[in-house]
């Protein structure tokens, strides 16, 4: 699908493009055009976050004549390296790799179990991070533009009736009639070539995976992207600089992907009335007497020590943090009284989608391919299986050999959730997930791929996730859902209870699962709040 830019969204994307060149930490038409702006103390709206939820808030809220600034922890990823460029890639990760490690701490922690995956690196705000909890770790993007950085792509659209299940309260035709095609407009999906998929090279490892599934009797679906698959093909035929097919992904991809920076936000900028301050982390919020919300941020330089910290005013504010950010900036309010009236409902309802890893050992005749684009295109689609719902992404394992390894990341309907709770003593928010829970989602996983590998005559890897024994890797997620879920801690639009002009527009509103890749969703989500805002909140 190719995307009409417009003036506007050219502007935004130049003003991207200017602010990094100059190092700006605060980007705007204005910062393109000459000096760095003065620090904003006020404005009438605050986003918190430039992820999927933060950049459709910014975008609608630009649109709507309503200035507005986007406070980001993350830096923007826009300026190269002494290689050239901007993202490192996953073979060969280094300080870009990672928000502020010593090490990388990739999904996959050994290889026959050798510890050739991560490697050392010197601390940095790099895009990927990964927040550990006492039985779960998340991983997020660091950046303009969130977890759109480092994510695999996949631009899935939830069931219509498990949609309805999660969310009861949303009109399912309107979402699937209005929000839903107008996220995926503006996100950029498209889908794979199903001709150049059967023939090419660089997906071999999926067609494998997919003839043991069918062997087992089991369905496969394509699904779309927001990478771009013409690009892609021009990879593949020496024509453009490679990504997909370099071994770019979890450290984000130097080409080829349709980032919200240069999406929603580009848009956003373009409006002129969007602002969006960087390497800033909102650490509390609180209401003045008038009504308005005021946010204490501290700065943070390139070794990660905090250079000082700005508050901010602002009338209506949209928290966007991710499941992990709004639901500790909430959590925390409420607990420490900054924001009393908040109802105990905020911090609850945490999932993480369900997530498992894992890996099968194909014959030495199922070869998979030396050569592997990193963005997944299709999936085991068993989520009709009352007795055992689970979508399994296919995954890449791109490691330069042939290694007759399939790799999945199963998405299982587990219902299992957990709360964030506040601990005065360590003034700290925590996770009360269990491996207990995690053990939920194993198992169903294990009922899908022990039918693939009986089928198949097949066995599981051991070799992969660091411990000899250890098959599915269940203590990490790329999709945490939960925190601030919809129509409980909130109205059925976002709005948080207990107080006015206080929106919640990410995935703390999705209830811990959503049975596939979540982003869509949110931005769905997203859309629909903000037009009911916009329509009665905002009105004059």
């Amino acid at each position: 699908m190719q995307r009409q830019l417009t003036r506007r969204h050219i502007l935004g994307m130049a003003a991207l493009q200017t602010a990094a060149a100059l190092g700006f930490t605060r980007i705007g038409l204005q910062s393109a055009r000459a000096a760095e702006p003065a620090a904003v103390e006020f404005a009438p709206a605050v986003v918190v976050g430039s992820g999927y939820g933060g950049a459709v808030a910014a975008l609608r809220l630009g649109r709507a004549g309503i200035r507005t600034l986007v406070l980001e922890m993350g830096r923007l990823w826009n300026t190269p390296g002494p290689d050239g460029k901007v993202f490192c890639s996953t073979l060969s990760p280094d300080r870009r790799s990672m928000w502020f490690r010593t090490r990388t701490e990739a999904p996959l922690a050994t290889f026959l179990w050798l510890d050739v995956v991560n490697r050392d690196i010197s601390p940095y705000p790099g895009v990927l991070d990964r927040v550990h909890f006492d039985a779960m770790s998340v991983y997020v993007g660091r950046g303009v533009g969130g977890g759109s950085l480092v994510n695999g792509g996949m631009a899935v659209t939830p069931r219509p009736d498990y949609f309805a299940e999660q969310f009861p309260a949303v009109d399912v035709d309107e979402m699937y009639g209005t929000y839903f095609p107008r996220a995926r407009a503006m996100l950029g999906v498209n889908s794979v070539d199903p001709d150049w998929f059967e023939s090419t090279e660089w997906y071999r490892f999926t067609r494998t995976s997919r003839q043991a599934a069918a062997n087992a009797g089991l369905k496969t679906a394509f699904v779309p992207n927001v990478y771009d698959f013409g690009y892609m093909e021009k990879e593949a035929a020496g024509t453009a600089a490679r990504s997909a097919l370099a071994g770019e992904v979890i450290y984000g991809n130097n080409h080829g992907k349709r980032s919200l920076d240069k999406t929603y936000l580009a848009a956003a900028l373009g409006t002129g009335n969007v602002t969006v301050h960087t390497q800033e982390r909102v650490r509390s919020v609180s209401r003045a007497a008038d009504g308005t919300y005021v946010l204490t941020a501290d700065l943070v330089d390139d070794t990660g020590a905090v250079t000082g910290t700005r508050q901010y005013g602002c009338t209506y504010l949209f928290l966007a943090g991710g499941s992990l950010g709004t639901s500790e900036l909430l959590v925390r309010a409420r607990d420490t009284g900054t924001l009393p009236d908040l109802n105990a409902e905020v911090g609850a309802g945490w999932g993480p989608n369900g997530n498992t890893m894992l890996g099968r050992a194909n014959h030495v005749w199922d070869t998979v391919g030396a050569n592997q684009a990193t963005m997944p295109v299709m999936g085991i689609d068993d989520w009709s299986n009352a007795g055992n719902p689970v979508f399994a992404e296919i995954a890449p394992l791109p490691m330069g050999f042939e290694h007759w390894v399939s790799l999945y990341l199963a998405i299982t309907k587990n219902p299992e959730r957990a709360a964030f709770t506040y601990d005065t003593a360590a003034g700290a928010v925590r996770l009360g997930w269990t491996a207990e829970q995690s053990a939920v989602s194993v198992g169903m996983a294990r009922k899908l791929f022990d039918r693939i590998n009986a089928a198949n005559a097949t066995i599981y890897r051991y070799d992969l996730f660091g411990t000899p024994s250890k098959v599915f890797a269940d203590d990490f997620t790329y999709h945490p859902l939960g925190g601030c879920v919809l129509g409980r801690a909130t109205d059925d639009y976002g709005r948080v209870k207990g107080y006015s002009r206080l929106y919640v527009t990410d995935g703390s509103l999705v209830p811990g699962n959503i049975g596939v890749n979540p982003f869509v969703t949110i931005t769905a989500l997203a859309e629909r709040t903000m037009a009911r805002v916009l329509a009665e909140d905002t009105a004059p």
